[in-house]
């Protein structure tokens, strides 16, 4: 028996993975750093702000210390908060009425690598702040996605020792890996990578539009 549903955030209920992608270059620019679209969909997307960053500045050959990444991470922020109050964060096909279509008696979270306060603001403006029972945020683990600790303390936050009767739905490699780690089944939805990169998943679908709460349920069976 399906015993909750764990929604990812970027990537599944908003097409935020190129403000995201915008964001860290307005950033870096200063610092005459970039990173392509290829590079952050290859690498840094799944990551919290704190591990991609620490990932580019190796990559780039550089060093970063702790009170600049804060810093980064912040600025970085500000500027994504600026693209959510220019209304730029737009809800992807299927994902907000899936939610709303879950009965109050199957607990719904969400695991995102994201800041709470990137959250907030957009769950917000799409009337489904109060719905979730458990948000589990880039601030919440010190390890981000592909590790299986963002969706264990999930789990434990919603009381559930079963992980195999718990569905995440997921657009990443990272977010597969890190759901399937802590023993979830996945569905995966081709908004960020094309199928062939989602093998791991349980199931894959091409958008949510196409997925109702039986079909999760029967997921579990």
């Amino acid at each position: 028996m399906l015993a909750a549903v764990i929604f990812d955030f970027d990537g599944i209920i908003v097409d935020s993975e190129p403000l995201h992608f915008r964001a860290f270059n307005e950033v870096l620019a200063p610092l005459e750093i970039s990173i392509t679209w290829e590079e952050y969909c290859d690498t840094y997307i799944g990551f919290d702000d704190r591990d991609a960053f620490r990932a580019i500045f190796k990559a780039k050959g550089g060093r970063i210390f702790s009170k600049k990444l804060s810093a980064l991470i912040q600025q970085k922020a500000g500027i994504l908060q600026e693209y959510i109050d220019r209304g730029e964060a737009l809800p992807l096909p299927g994902a907000v009425e899936l939610i709303k279509s879950i009965p109050g008696r199957l607990p719904v979270a969400l695991c995102s690598g994201a800041l709470r306060s990137d959250i907030d603001p957009i769950l917000e403006q799409l009337g489904i702040s109060g719905i979730f029972n458990v948000v589990v945020t880039a601030e919440d683990t010190s390890k981000s996605k592909p590790d299986a600790a963002p969706y264990q303390l999930a789990l434990k936050k919603l009381g559930i020792d079963r992980p195999a009767s718990v569905i995440a739905i997921e657009d990443t490699p990272a977010g597969i890996m890190s759901a399937k780690g802590a023993g979830l089944k996945v569905l995966a939805v081709t908004n960020s990578y094309d199928q062939n990169y989602l093998l791991e998943a349980d199931a894959v679908t091409d958008s949510l539009e196409n997925i109702s709460r039986p079909f999760l349920e029967d997921m579990v069976i």
